[in-house]
């Protein structure tokens, strides 16, 4: 599987040792663009550094590009096999009204098949509105187009008064019958226009790849407001609309996710960190590959990822510098998830996701108060009667919330489970990230949600004790004593306050005893994400302190190792 070669890269403080990995794939991702609700009736593409595209077909294992032919159009749109109507430059599935033009979904077909595309193209050139089709494996020439089956046989008919040549000079009297619009077909045509130039249909055993042809550059391309690095495969198995799927090397893909996911103005090795999280993150990726034939999608759902809009040189400096390197646990791709800031300790995976990995342990993060956060810290509250019905319609079996607290906390601080109370007594308890996500909700004319997995409740329902840190917790403060540095032995009064570098604070409450509304609850909490894995604003403050990229994961990241792919 692994072909080695053994080296040693100092990143920053951390050496770590590369090897080559020769994978037949890594190099290349499907990144899911528009699919499933998203698909598209119609994908428009546009040079922007080259001119012209190849038509062919990717290979589902190795994601070479098998070469068709090619059309030198500049502009060209990709559409759903059957009737087309076109208003202001758009294609519709439907009639519209002041349509200015139509595509019809039948076509008449030649009986003969042909050995390549060049010679198709030169028989379908001698037809007013000929154009090549590649249908099952094989390369056709289809004429004009037909609102109806009984227009194109009757057009069938017609056309068998006409000869055409092939490349040899030879002449052929026409054979062709009517073809229907399938529904595993793409249309390719100019832009804007009824003009046909191809029709790819394998009845879904392979999909149209287009490649933008970049000339003497790097090919970019214009599509739906973005520029894209790559090919684009059109997938269209079982009818409807088209999964636009963008076939791309793995380094310009992930110069197309890092000024997503982080500033492309921040540190240099902030950025290489980003950078390895989520190359390493798309190559461990295929939750989407049996639904929908791609690796990786493009949203928050996966990593965010629109090309080279918002690439900067700094951002493509650090792909760059770390070309290929990807983290490892074990001999296996570490899950390097990612989030924005923890508000001041990590979190254990088990303790969020239920799954234990042994390079997501949390932490007490001492980096992130080095940093200026945006809404570091928030405030959210809940009317008991905004929570019975936040629950109720997530379907949670409880009657009227009375009181909400914080009845589990894990050894670094944060959150780990939350139990719900209504009049009766009952109790919904939950754990996780669900402590977290529970409380998002739309229902009340605004948007409301807990920020991290790092909180407090006040106002909960009569309280449930105080936090003492490393996960510990009392009900009362009666009774417990400090030691100082003397010796000296004394008890602690009733209202204790802990010191820090940002002043003074009261020992945390786990739930109650707030001066919130008594007819419900307020959050207040510190961060924002999931807790699990690297904090973006800690990376930031750690590399302005003059960390680097390799010390920023392995603080992150317990125990994994860097390693080269390719």
């Amino acid at each position: 599987m692994y072909k080695f070669f053994r080296t040693f890269l100092l990143c920053s403080l951390l050496t770590v040792i590369l090897t080559a990995y020769a994978h037949a794939a890594e190099d290349t991702l499907k990144v899911g663009l528009y699919y499933g609700s998203s698909a598209l009736f119609s994908a428009n593409l546009q040079n922007q550094q080259g001119s012209g595209y190849y038509l062919g077909w990717f290979d589902e294992t190795t994601r070479s590009f098998t070469q068709l032919g090619r059309i030198a159009n500049e502009k060209i749109s990709m559409t759903a096999d059957g009737a087309v109507y076109i208003k202001g430059g758009t294609y519709y599935a439907a009639p519209q009204s002041g349509a200015e033009a139509s595509i019809g979904g039948y076509h008449v077909q030649l009986s003969e098949s042909f050995a390549t595309y060049d010679e198709a193209a030169h028989v379908a050139g001698q037809f007013t509105s000929g154009f090549v089709a590649y249908v099952n494996n094989e390369f056709r020439v289809r004429v004009n187009d037909f609102a109806t089956r009984e227009e194109a046989e009757i057009a069938a008919a017609t056309y068998a008064t006409y000869t055409w040549y092939d490349l040899w000079g030879g002449v052929h009297g026409f054979s062709g019958t009517a073809v229907s619009p399938s529904v595993t077909g793409v249309t390719v045509t100019v832009t804007g226009s009824d003009t046909i130039l191809f029709e790819f249909d394998c009845s879904g055993a392979k999909s149209l790849g287009i490649v933008p042809d970049g000339g003497s550059g790097k090919a970019v391309t214009w599509f739906k407001g973005y520029k894209w690095y790559g090919g684009f495969e059109y997938r269209r198995v079982t009818g409807g609309n088209i999964n636009v799927i963008n076939v791309v090397n793995i380094e310009d893909y992930v110069k197309g996710v890092l000024p997503y996911e982080m500033s492309p103005s921040w540190p240099l090795e902030a950025l290489k960190a980003q950078a390895v999280c989520a190359r390493t993150y798309a190559l461990l990726q295929t939750k989407h590959y049996k639904s929908y034939k791609f690796d990786v999608c493009n949203t928050t759902d996966c990593q965010v990822y629109y090309g080279t809009n918002k690439a900067s040189s700094l951002s493509d400096q650090a792909v760059d510098e770390t070309q290929g390197m990807a983290a490892t646990y074990g001999g296996s791709y570490a899950e390097l998830y990612y989030y924005s800031s923890n508000g001041g300790a990590s979190e254990s995976s088990e303790n969020v996701w239920t799954k234990a990995l042994p390079y997501l342990v949390g932490k007490l993060d001492p980096y992130e108060n080095a940093a200026d956060i945006p809404g570091y810290a928030y405030t959210v509250s809940y009317t008991y009667d905004q929570l019975t019905k936040m629950l109720q319609n997530k379907g949670y079996s409880i009657g009227q919330v009375a009181g909400v607290a914080v009845t589990r906390t894990t050894p670094t601080g944060n959150v780990s489970e939350v139990t719900f109370t209504d009049t009766a007594g009952k109790t919904v308890k939950v754990t996780g990230e669900t402590c977290r996500t529970i409380f998002y909700t739309t229902l009340f004319g605004e948007t409301k949600s807990v920020k991290s997995m790092r909180f407090a409740i006040s106002g909960g329902g009569g309280g449930s004790g105080y936090y003492l840190g490393s996960g510990a917790s009392v009900q009362d403060l009666e009774g417990l004593y400090t030691i100082s540095g003397s010796g000296t032995v004394a008890a602690i009064g009733k209202d204790v306050y802990v010191a820090s570098g940002s002043g003074t604070a009261p020992v945390a409450s786990l739930g109650g005893g707030g001066s919130a509304d008594p007819g419900g609850i307020t959050i207040t909490g510190t961060g924002s994400g999931h807790n699990v894995g690297m904090s973006q604003y800690g990376a930031k403050a750690m590399a302005d302190l003059g960390y680097g990229c390799a010390d920023i994961l392995s603080f992150y990241f317990t125990g994994i190792t860097l390693e080269r792919i390719g």
